[in-house]
């Protein structure tokens, strides 16, 4: 089996837009309990310090994230550490949650791998896309694509109808997030 894979040009103060989508893009990410559960993940890299978020949309079966990775030392946070800070703690906690509440559904996004080997699938593998953004223009106009995502699917009639994105902080400078919302980082521009 072949598996695509994608480059992540992992170089100092570039934006990243990133997309990356659950298994088989099965309609997911909305499920009772999920977004918290991503959203907590996506607040750590940020509480880790492994890189700034700028804005982000949970879509039903994909993500969209725009950030800057964190420079220590001369040296960038890998895209790929930072997407594993995200898919891994967020996949143990979402098989958690479906064990108890959604014992199908749970069996099946658990696939065989080998002969007695079984995991748990709730992200597409790979790196997803990655795109290296790095003038403010383009990263402007990635701030106004993730936002409107969830209007040209016709999910909502207008990004501010749609919960699970960082349109409040860009248009209604929100103070009060809950714990589990990623803060974005307008500095980073």
């Amino acid at each position: 089996m072949h598996r695509k894979t994608v480059r992540h040009y992992d170089l100092p103060n570039h934006a990243h837009e990133l997309t990356f989508s659950t298994y088989d893009r099965l309609p997911l990410l909305l499920g009772p309990g999920i977004p918290e559960i991503v959203l907590a993940a996506i607040s750590r890299i940020t509480e880790r310090e492994m890189a700034g978020i700028i804005a982000f949309v949970l879509m039903p079966e994909h993500l969209h994230l725009l950030l800057v990775p964190a420079v220590r030392d001369g040296s960038t946070t890998p895209v790929a550490s930072v997407l594993s800070a995200v898919k891994r703690p967020s996949s143990f906690r979402i098989k958690q949650l479906l064990t108890t509440s959604q014992p199908k559904l749970c069996d099946d996004l658990t696939v065989r791998e080998r002969p007695g080997k079984t995991a748990f699938r709730f992200w597409q593998e790979g790196g997803g896309y990655d795109r290296n953004l790095t003038s403010r223009d383009a990263v402007h106009s990635s701030i106004e694509y993730i936002h409107m995502n969830p209007v040209r699917r016709g999910l909502c009639d207008r990004p501010s109808a749609w919960l699970w994105s960082s349109w409040r902080q860009w248009h209604e400078h929100t103070t009060h997030l809950p714990e589990w919302m990623p803060s974005v980082s307008r500095g980073l521009l």
